[in-house]
């Protein structure tokens, strides 16, 4: 089955819908304007229930079918925020708002899930309930661990939860899914290194020197993956921010290191925290100073569950045909905070192709408006297949 006829005559729609969405983005959890419109709109398509305010700004819909005898309820869920680049896209509906774009297809995202629900709720062609989920502060902020605390699962009794995220350099319209872990478990870490001021020509001799600390240990991190880290798996330890000093004459009392890791497997991911901390403190104790270690963990794996990923690859294929579904995609080191939804119920993450562009996060970043049909009709298709009618 192709795109769904009723989707492909929203497709002008879902593209007004998305323009405006990006001429007015928003950051994280203010993503006010944003979460009206998409409340307003699917009151207007005649959803069952609509509640607003989960996660402090999530807006959730509840659709039901012409029947509910199988007791199956299903969600599918969007992110709403944008991200704070300024924007050079040049598209005649850039941002209105300076120094902030949805750099990151959030728009399509919500727009395509609008036609969703705007198509299920006038077609209730299902058995069961379909929960459309749209969340705030993805980029970052945790939205969805927000919405999963508050709630979210356990109030609608969703029992199991899809994503979608555009993906440029994948072929227009083309799905790419995998069983297991398709985006990395992304964590923040900041060393203070702490030594002993002094003059740096004339007695660096009496001084401890942070710049040096912290340079042996930016160079001794990378020793983590190389060999510590199974060959056979994969990890990232970046060390991004660098700061010290004040005069070019001075040695600094302190030096903060910052940077990102990630990882692919939840042991990895805790053999990576505790080497760092191990590292920095040696070291710097080696050389008279004293480093602290913050490891903060943000976002974790995000795991598709096997029997989800098997559906949501079929349901792909049923849209687009098999040639353009790739159901062994090999996982990217990025991040995503659905995975607190994949913790928290069973479920899978697709990848949908935008064609050749600027990646995700760039200033010239622009979404292909051609996919909305294909996004839209695989969240239809998924309920309708999933929980079919009879």
């Amino acid at each position: 089955m192709p795109i769904v006829n009723r989707i492909a005559a929203l497709a002008d729609d879902m593209a007004a819908w998305r323009h405006d969405f990006h001429e007015h983005p928003e950051l994280l959890y203010e993503v006010h304007r944003t979460a009206g419109i998409v409340a307003d709109k699917l009151r207007e398509f005649g959803c069952d229930e609509v509640v607003t305010g989960i996660g402090r700004t999530g807006v959730v819909g509840v659709i039901h079918g012409r029947k509910n005898t199988s007791g199956r309820t299903i969600g599918l869920r969007a992110d709403m925020d944008a991200l704070p680049i300024e924007e050079t896209s040049g598209v005649p509906y850039a941002s209105k708002t300076p120094g902030l774009m949805h750099a990151c297809g959030h728009d399509g995202h919500t727009a395509m899930l609008l036609g969703a629900a705007k198509y299920l709720a006038e077609t209730r062609n299902f058995d069961g309930t379909a929960v459309v989920i749209f969340q705030p502060a993805e980029e970052g902020g945790a939205g969805g661990k927000a919405m999963v605390d508050d709630g979210l699962m356990t109030r609608w009794g969703v029992q199991e939860v899809y994503g979608l995220h555009n993906m440029p350099g994948i072929p227009e319209g083309h799905f790419a899914i995998n069983s297991g872990a398709m985006l990395a478990a992304a964590d923040s870490v900041e060393i203070k290194v702490t030594g002993k001021g002094g003059h740096g020509g004339l007695s660096p001799h009496k001084a401890v020197d942070t710049v040096l600390i912290g340079a042996q240990i930016v160079t001794a991190l990378q020793s983590i993956v190389a060999r510590n880290v199974d060959p056979l798996k994969s990890a990232v330890v970046s060390i991004t921010m660098f700061h010290t000093g004040t005069a070019f004459n001075i040695i600094p009392e302190t030096a903060e290191l910052k940077g990102t890791v990630r990882a692919l497997d939840p042991a990895v991911r805790d053999l990576l925290e505790r080497r760092i901390g191990e590292i920095a403190d040696s070291i710097a104790r080696a050389y008279g100073g004293s480093a602290e270690t913050k490891y903060t963990r943000m976002y974790p794996v995000t795991m598709n569950h096997a029997q989800q990923a098997e559906v949501a690859a079929e349901v792909a294929r049923d849209v687009v045909g098999s040639d353009h579904v790739n159901d062994r995609v090999l996982p990217l080191m990025g991040g995503e905070d659905f995975a607190f939804m994949l913790e928290a119920r069973p479920g899978a993450f697709v990848f949908l192709g935008m064609g050749d562009g600027n990646e995700c996060h760039h200033p010239a970043y622009r979404f292909n408006d051609n996919v909305l049909g294909h996004g839209a009709s695989y969240w239809v298709r998924l309920i309708e297949k999933s929980m079919p009618a009879g």
